[in-house]
């Protein structure tokens, strides 16, 4: 079971809280991780790179020399591509680069994300986050007494001006709300700091009912068979072993195989007839 330790505002280990398997115990999927962060960095590209064909720059209407006997190259116009202050050839034009993530694959990715960090420790879940009034000091301060190596996100569960305000203007933060949390944000920074109700809502969001709910509504005998096997697993891990007097007691021994000896003979065939077991010939083949 994964876990993270929880720290108070003088930055000692008060505990240390399991976390939810589902969520923070998944398998690392570097491809699904790998396809999303592509996509989401796609999606954030605005598209609107422009360039001018020779049909949209001014000017150009005059044929620049006659047709022949110049010793030139033929011309039509000065804003042909070769010319200075002529039409760009196979210039970018604005058009989407959006790209579709499928739902699972995305929350797949996100759960990879977490227990990536989970497994490496860069979790820290903080009690009473809390400041009296807005001074960076104090974030700094508080940052300083952290087993903290480079840069780190902060998800609250709700907008606190105090935190804001205090951590704003520090370089090495990164302050959001957890309805807002992504892959790139994940990666990104080195450690994720958060408060215990920022983890309840994260197992909220992205736990294993919030799957089966989602599911429900096209797949329900999926979810219902799902459900049914967890049940039963859950029964069988809750089960006490057996006993040691029934466990020592010997197990009945099958009953002896009957010898070939005591097996009644089958009857023997008559001579110059076949066995039974042969296919009789057709009245074509015996003609």
């Amino acid at each position: 079971m994964p876990s993270a330790n929880v720290y108070n505002m003088d930055g000692e280990v008060v505990r240390a809280e399991e976390l939810d398997g589902y969520v923070f115990g998944a398998p690392v999927n570097t491809a699904v991780l790998h396809q999303v962060v592509t996509a989401q960095l796609t999606n954030r590209r605005q598209g609107n790179a422009s360039t001018k064909t020779r049909a949209d720059v001014s000017g150009g209407g005059k044929k620049p020399y006659r047709q022949k006997g110049t010793g030139h190259a033929r011309q039509g116009s000065t804003r042909a591509p070769q010319y200075r202050g002529g039409g760009v050839v196979f210039g970018p034009h604005p058009h989407a680069y959006e790209r579709k993530i499928p739902r699972k694959m995305a929350r797949l990715a996100l759960r990879s994300a977490l227990s990536d960090k989970a497994a490496n420790g860069r979790i820290l879940v903080m009690e009473g986050l809390t400041f009296e009034e807005p001074r960076t000091k104090d974030m700094e301060a508080l940052l300083a007494k952290l087993p903290l190596e480079r840069h780190v996100l902060l998800l609250m569960p709700e907008r606190d001006e105090n935190v804001i305000l205090s951590s704003r203007n520090i370089h090495r933060i990164k302050l959001c709300h957890v309805s807002s949390i992504n892959v790139v944000e994940l990666l990104k920074y080195d450690h994720l700091m958060m408060p215990p109700a920022t983890v309840e809502r994260i197992v909220e969001m992205f736990g294993q009912e919030a799957d089966d709910r989602i599911q429900l509504k096209r797949h329900p005998r999926v979810v219902w068979r799902r459900q049914q096997r967890r049940g039963t697993a859950a029964a069988a891990a809750s089960t006490t072993p057996a006993t040691s007097a029934t466990s020592a007691t010997p197990k009945a021994s099958a009953p002896p195989a009957p010898s070939a000896e005591a097996e009644p003979a089958e009857p023997q065939a008559e001579s110059g007839t076949k066995p039974s077991t042969t296919r009789r010939r057709s009245r074509s083949q015996e003609e």
